[in-house]
């Protein structure tokens, strides 16, 4: 009777162990098996999904097999990790092992967006749209309705956000986009405007903001922002008129068809720094950090005036005698349709008398 007993548990014993080793060969061959990708290819994980739905999905697909035995493996083992969202690159030869080893790690693909310098809000919407990684939350509202959307409905979009690259995941909304571009220039102003130099005539980093935009638009010479900075701080501090074409541009808005007329420096908009005085009320586009550094240090000298030499760079001048003689040598004898500045004048609302 004790030997039958014996020999009864040993076999149950057997049987278990046998049973034990053919769940845990199950579970390796599921977890060893090669993902049935003949080249490389996305994984989409949504937000809410689940491992045990998405290797569900992946077995309805034919990319694996056994999901019943890498669903039990996870819950057995895995069950506290979390799956984030995104899209995950499978490549030939990757075991599902290799898959579960992403997940965990959080290996999901990165797009970028890149916001140039320059750009106005404009070309901002339109970048972001073109971007179909990004969930699309935006399209259709206007200007106000976005900032709206930000927190700021009282603030007017242009050059409030920071042109740099910013890397996303699939899923991304162009709204989360918009909010670290927003967030990041206002990091970037802050900073600048606290190591400011002594003697500016801004009121607050806003208006330090729009003469970084002019000053964005006016050169692609890095070396040159300081002076030009400059020139448009000396101009204030005298009273003259800014004069500067990319305020007028923006103020045409889109009746500008890629030149300036007279009678367009003539048509006072307040975006037109050839009738209005001071600056402009808002910024004209996004500006870099190299830009509002230099309208926050601009470099001391006497120039009032510049003028372009044609290779992107520009001829800076004291006088009006010498600035007209650097747009005869520069600019009359290159292009017959050439304006030269009208003669500085003095702005009105801020002439010595105040009248």
């Amino acid at each position: 009777m004790i030997r039958r007993l014996f020999i009864l548990l040993l076999a149950i014993v057997l049987l278990a162990a046998i049973a034990l080793g053919l769940f845990a060969w199950k579970q390796y061959a599921a977890l060893e098996q090669p993902l049935a990708v003949a080249e490389t290819q996305l994984l989409d994980v949504r937000p809410g999904d689940t491992p045990s739905g998405v290797f569900q999905r992946m077995e309805a697909q034919g990319l694996l097999k056994d999901s019943f035995w890498l669903r039990i493996h996870w819950r057995l083992n895995l069950s506290g990790q979390n799956l984030h969202s995104g899209e995950y690159r499978l490549e030939p030869g990757m075991t599902v092992r290799d898959m579960i080893g992403l997940w965990q790690r959080g290996e999901v693909e990165q797009y970028g967006l890149t916001l140039v310098e320059g750009w106005n809000f404009r070309q901002l919407r339109v970048a972001l749209e073109n971007q179909p990684k990004l969930q699309q939350t935006l399209p259709g509202l206007s200007d106000r309705e976005v900032m709206a959307r930000l927190g700021h409905p009282e603030l007017h979009p242009e050059g409030r956000f920071f042109p740099d690259t910013y890397r996303f995941t699939r899923g991304t909304s162009d709204l989360d986009l918009l909010k670290r571009a927003f967030a990041r220039l206002e990091q970037v102003l802050d900073e600048e405007w606290q190591q400011r130099a002594e003697g500016l005539p801004y009121k607050d980093a806003y208006q330090a903001l729009i003469m970084a935009s002019i000053i964005e638009k006016e050169t692609g010479v890095p070396s040159e922002r300081g002076e030009i900075a400059g020139v448009f701080v000396r101009r204030l501090a005298r009273g003259m008129l800014l004069q500067t074409d990319p305020t007028v541009i923006y103020g045409m808005g889109e009746a500008y068809r890629g030149r300036i007329t007279r009678n367009d420096l003539r048509t006072p908009t307040p975006y037109n720094t050839y009738t209005t005085a001071g600056l402009p009320p808002t910024p004209i586009a996004m500006v870099g950090r190299e830009a509002i550094h230099a309208a926050l240090h601009p470099l001391e000298g006497k120039s009032l005036y510049f003028v372009a030499r044609g290779d992107g760079s520009h001829v800076f001048s004291n006088t009006l005698d010498e600035h007209n003689r650097a747009v005869r040598q520069y600019q009359l004898k290159r292009r017959a349709d050439y304006r030269s500045s009208p003669p500085p004048r003095q702005a009105p609302a801020t002439s010595e008398n105040g009248q």
